[in-house]
């Protein structure tokens, strides 16, 4: 877990941003660049970013990411890449490169192998299933399920509120990285509250939860703070990431 922020950052967290294996990303936020120094990963060792949705929490560090690859990390841009996204989000994220560095992306740009299907394969052995998800449609929110039906499967939400699609993936799967956008007082359904985390940890028992994109600082970082630097109390299959968390798989199953 690179980044456990929501879009406005709380003390002490980048933007939620995951990584799998050390070379798969998933979204591409606007502290991407920042998160993955910090972890000392080369951006040229991405081979993979999978996109959850549109906005600019998710997507703004995109640019920067190309631009890096290809003026420092791979100048020779011999490294593939490959992103994972649902119809039209090619058109979005060159308008965004356009904007952002107008004349400096082509190049790249062109090299970047785009798969659209709804589930699929890489190299690597890692598969995905990408499903919808509720959020706000105009920026096509997806989630992902990644090796669904193997052991070890997990799930990431994107950015969803209460949702029967997700829930069902998150069911089959023994653990799931959930985001937590809103408190309680925000009125909306478009992120799932605290209460929603709560409900859905008695449903699902067995699965451990791993919560980002949250609304809390982290403890002990600032005050006052941004928000609450309080987790709320939940079961004890709920886990309130921090930047830095490890999510490894053995053969005691899931442990961080």
């Amino acid at each position: 877990m690179l980044g456990t922020g929501n879009a406005f950052m709380p003390y002490g967290r980048y933007h939620s941003f995951a990584m799998i294996d050390g070379k798969h990303i998933i979204d591409c936020p606007p502290t991407a660049m920042a998160s993955l120094r910090r972890a000392g990963v080369p951006l040229s060792e991405i081979e993979t970013i999978f996109i959850t949705h549109i906005h600019g929490d998710h997507v703004f560090g995109f640019p920067f990411f190309l631009l890096e690859r290809r003026y420092i990390s791979d100048r020779e841009m011999q490294q593939p890449l490959v992103v994972v996204a649902a119809e039209g989000v090619k058109e979005h994220l060159w308008t965004l490169c356009q904007l952002a560095y107008p004349g400096s992306l082509e190049e790249i740009f062109a090299t970047v192998e785009w798969r659209t299907e709804t589930e699929g394969s890489l190299e690597s052995g890692l598969t995905w299933k990408r499903f919808r998800v509720h959020h706000d449609e105009s920026v096509d929110p997806y989630g992902f399920h990644f090796n669904a039906g193997q052991v070890g499967s997990f799930v990431h939400s994107g950015d969803s509120g209460p949702c029967e699609t997700l829930y069902n993936e998150i069911l089959s799967s023994d653990l799931a990285i959930l985001e937590m956008g809103f408190p309680e007082w925000v009125d909306s359904d478009h992120h799932h509250k605290p209460s929603d985390i709560q409900s859905l940890a008695e449903r699902a028992k067995n699965v451990s939860f791993i919560i980002t994109h949250t609304f809390v600082d982290q403890p002990g970082v600032h005050s006052p703070a941004t928000v609450t630097d309080v987790y709320p109390k939940h079961p004890e299959n709920v886990h309130h990431a921090e930047d830095g968390l490890r999510i490894v798989f053995g053969k005691q199953g899931w442990k961080f």
